[in-house]
């Protein structure tokens, strides 16, 4: 059984990545801040953390840092992390956060989901997968 751990406040988005990942396989979480993040991977690692960039006042970039911290800390596992931008120029931050990939919205159901399969089997394979 998969799991992916989805961060966001936004119900469109919620629709949008179930509808996109949806299978008798894949089980999603979602939390509605980013301050949820690090509680939801310590309750139970996903294999997959998917984070809108904009969530109220701890966004994506920020919760991204904070798993990647815990990471390289030894205090979490590094799990795969998916980030959805709202603009191009979001990119940027996205990858100073050190997210392994990385959409802009609006999404494209079938990018996201070649995109999340993608970092799934380079997460199970210990590979870090090209941003896209």
């Amino acid at each position: 059984m998969t799991e992916v751990l989805l961060a966001t406040d936004a119900d469109w988005v919620v629709e949008e990545v179930a509808a996109a990942l949806s299978g008798p396989d894949v089980t999603l979480r979602v939390v509605r801040s980013g301050q949820e993040v690090r509680p939801a991977v310590e309750a139970s690692t996903p294999d997959l953390v998917i984070l809108d960039f904009q969530i109220g006042n701890m966004g994506g970039m920020a919760s991204c840092l904070d798993l990647r911290l815990e990471s390289g800390m030894g205090r979490l596992p590094r799990v795969p992390v998916l980030m959805l931008a709202d603009r191009e120029a979001d990119i940027f931050l996205a990858r100073r956060s050190d997210a392994d990939a990385w959409l802009v919205k609006p999404l494209n159901p079938m990018q996201l989901r070649r995109t999340a399969l993608g970092l799934l089997s380079a997460g199970a394979s210990g590979d870090t997968a090209d941003a896209s």
